[in-house]
């Protein structure tokens, strides 16, 4: 949601993480509505700011790797991993099942890991 949006680049200039400059660029870019998979670009040199926002549209890097808090069922990997890499997270659930069941639990350990070491959004 924009709203959601909104807050969150606010949280973000309050917290000092973002210069005035940046939250009105980011707002208007939001605000002129930037479709979900165009995300806006704070960072004036790679293009990412570590908070999942990205210009490259597709799949994201790692370092903005976060926790869902909208789209999850347990702790928010698969949608984490949803927003940064693109697939759904219907299909990442779906491979760390088949994942766990193949490899005699290895895919929930993987799961379990993520979630203690992979910071919430």
């Amino acid at each position: 949601m924009i709203s959601d949006e909104i807050r969150r680049l606010h949280e973000l200039h309050q917290a000092g993480a973002l210069t005035t400059d940046e939250f009105e660029r980011a707002k208007a870019k939001v605000l002129a509505g930037a479709s979900h998979d165009e995300r806006v670009s704070l960072n004036k040199d790679d293009g990412s700011t570590g908070y999942g926002f990205n210009t490259r549209g597709g799949a994201g890097d790692f370092k903005s790797l976060r926790r869902s808090r909208a789209d999850r069922w347990l702790g928010g990997v698969c949608g984490g991993l949803a927003g940064t890499l693109g697939l759904d997270a219907w299909i990442w659930r779906l491979l760390f099942a088949v994942f766990t069941i193949l490899t005699s639990g290895f895919g929930a350990l993987v799961y379990l890991l993520m979630w203690i070491f992979v910071p919430e959004e």
